[in-house]
């Protein structure tokens, strides 16, 4: 049986949280990769991607996946997207995010109860949706798999994997993605960055986030 797996679009997302598992999942066999989506939608940084198919016509789909970035802040209040994943969950064999693709699970209701994990630095809005916020690179509870920021997607998609095909299959695509980390720095994290870093970092994006709090606040009320 074809496993039919299914990545949102949506403005302003993050492209690497999108196409690190992509590039997984499309070398797993017996699967159909569908990019699903409104329209043509612009990444963060310019990239264009075009859907497959919309969110009105897409197919009962095996595994849904959630990216993150900037727009999850336009996506957390986006009512025909929620009831999208919605319904799309009901009979999903998975339910999946990477990055902060996590809050729009959560404001569609589908992380109560859950453990997941998400960007670092919003890590502590996922309590907003009943969500138990996991400090780790990819989390795992029952059929809900998060991944942490952005490259963490490449880590979710070869945990998903091997899920879905095993081990092996799982392995052999590492493999022939050369996926061995080895970060020229020791600044991936906030635990192993400099604090002056982190405090930098944090900063920058203080605007973003203080509104991606009031969005998640706002989401939550509603349940």
């Amino acid at each position: 049986m074809t496993t039919r797996i299914g990545l949102l679009l949506f403005p302003r997302l993050t492209q690497l949280d999108l196409t690190g598992p992509y590039e997984v999942f499309a070398r797993l066999p017996d699967v159909q990769v569908l990019l699903v989506g409104g329209g043509e939608a612009r990444s963060d940084t310019g990239l264009r991607l075009s859907p497959d198919v919309g969110t009105s016509d897409a197919p009962q789909l095996d595994v849904i996946c959630v990216p993150g970035g900037p727009g999850v802040n336009a996506a957390m209040e986006d009512e025909a997207l929620l009831r999208f994943l919605r319904a799309q969950a009901e009979r999903a064999a998975w339910v999946t995010s990477v990055c902060t693709g996590a809050l729009v699970l959560g404001a569609a209701g589908l992380l109560r109860g859950y453990r997941a994990t998400t960007h670092w630095l919003s890590l502590d809005l996922l309590p907003y949706f009943g969500a138990v916020p996991v400090q780790e690179r990819v989390v795992i509870d029952r059929n809900r798999a998060t991944g942490g920021g952005v490259t963490a997607g490449i880590d979710f998609g070869l945990r998903l994997a091997a899920q879905l095909r095993g081990e092996k299959v799982a392995q052999a695509i590492q493999l022939g993605m050369e996926y061995d980390p080895a970060p020229p720095f020791r600044a991936g994290s906030p635990r192993s960055a400099d604090p002056e870093l982190v405090e930098s970092v944090s900063a920058a994006r203080r605007g973003l986030n203080d509104e991606r709090r009031r969005i998640a606040i706002r989401a939550a009320a509603k349940f």
